[in-house]
């Protein structure tokens, strides 16, 4: 991968502005009890939290002052960052403050954390080191004019360092995937196929109506528990063969939206979802071109149309047949 050309820009585009989201919806479904839950008078009090922080080590911009100034200021900015993330803004500075505001919210209020939180403490540092402000983002023009003065030496380490950034985040990935699939292959209740009649019953991953529908269907239990191993265990392979790629990104996306719905780990499957996007990067590509082509073509109808003398607008022949330019690193990249 550390080559002269950066692989799945909008891959890692979309992870990054996938992972803003659910930190921003994390701070906008709090938002109303914001006080409560992580106020400095709220159901964690201010000193025994500094006291948990001090006992595991390690730290938590809200630690710093039990003002409930304070407390809003640095609640109300994590939030607007993470939806400059989201949205595209700011470039890697913002990111990396993304991660520092991220990092302390969750843990002021431990409690209310899915998983997903742990997934993103790792990926957000590895995006850091990705074009992945490349695409989907809002250009400012600060980059481009600190990349003009930039030696043509350090310029072309910025592909390779990409590429490493995204196979860290392949592999972190996969070995979420293995580690899972084999730990469940060690269960009991995984073996005989009953596990998700147990995990369905538990009222923290219960949707009424629909839990009851598959729980008090055997076979149902015993088709959900066995794939899920399976494809647990087998994902890290699907994603080695290109032609299988697209299909088991696809398919780790639909298993994680199930999740998110029947179970309510929203942030957890989300943020999964999130990171199979850099599997999905060329087909995404594919999709937009498509689409692009499509939307190019009705147009030149609707003109047509409206002036049937003129001939329909088409792409140049250089145009159509010249090879499509490698993403390139945005102003806020």
């Amino acid at each position: 991968m550390a080559s002269t050309r950066s692989f799945s820009v909008l891959g890692v585009s979309g992870t990054r502005a996938l992972l803003g989201f659910v930190g921003f919806m994390y701070y906008a479904s709090q938002y109303g009890d914001r006080s409560y839950l992580f106020g400095p008078d709220g159901v964690l009090p201010w000193r025994e939290f500094v006291s948990q922080l001090h006992d595991s080590g390690t730290f938590s911009l809200y630690a710093f002052s039990n003002s409930e100034a304070w407390f809003q200021i640095i609640f109300h900015l994590g939030m607007l960052t993470a939806l400059a993330v989201a949205c595209g803004v700011g470039g890697r500075l913002v990111l990396a403050l993304h991660w520092v505001f991220l990092w302390s919210i969750y843990q002021r209020q431990t409690v209310l954390l899915d998983g997903g939180d742990n997934l993103a403490y790792v990926v957000i540092p590895m995006l850091l080191l990705t074009r992945c402000y490349g695409r989907l983002s809002f250009s400012t023009g600060v980059a481009r004019k600190i990349s003009r003065r930039t030696p043509s030496v350090v310029k072309a380490l910025s592909d390779p360092i990409h590429n490493l950034g995204l196979l860290a985040i392949a592999v972190q990935i996969c070995l979420v995937y293995m580690v899972s699939g084999l730990s469940k292959v060690q269960g009991k209740v995984w073996q005989d196929g009953t596990a998700l009649f147990y995990v369905l019953r538990l009222s923290e991953f219960k949707l009424p109506g629909v839990s009851e529908l598959i729980y008090q269907n055997e076979f149902l239990v015993f088709l959900g528990t066995y794939s899920t191993t399976i494809f647990l265990v087998y994902f890290p392979l699907g994603i080695l063969v290109p032609r299988l790629r697209p299909w088991a990104a696809a398919a780790s996306i639909s298993f994680h939206l199930a999740i998110g719905i029947i179970m309510g780990l929203t942030s957890f499957a989300l943020t999964m979802m999130a990171c199979d996007l850099i599997f999905l990067s060329g087909a995404l590509d594919a999709l937009a071109k498509r689409c692009s082509r499509l939307i190019h073509r009705q147009r030149s109808a609707v003109a047509h149309e409206r002036h049937p003398g003129m001939a329909p607008v088409s792409p140049s022949p250089s145009a159509a047949q010249s090879p499509p330019h490698p993403a390139t690193v945005s102003s806020d990249g």
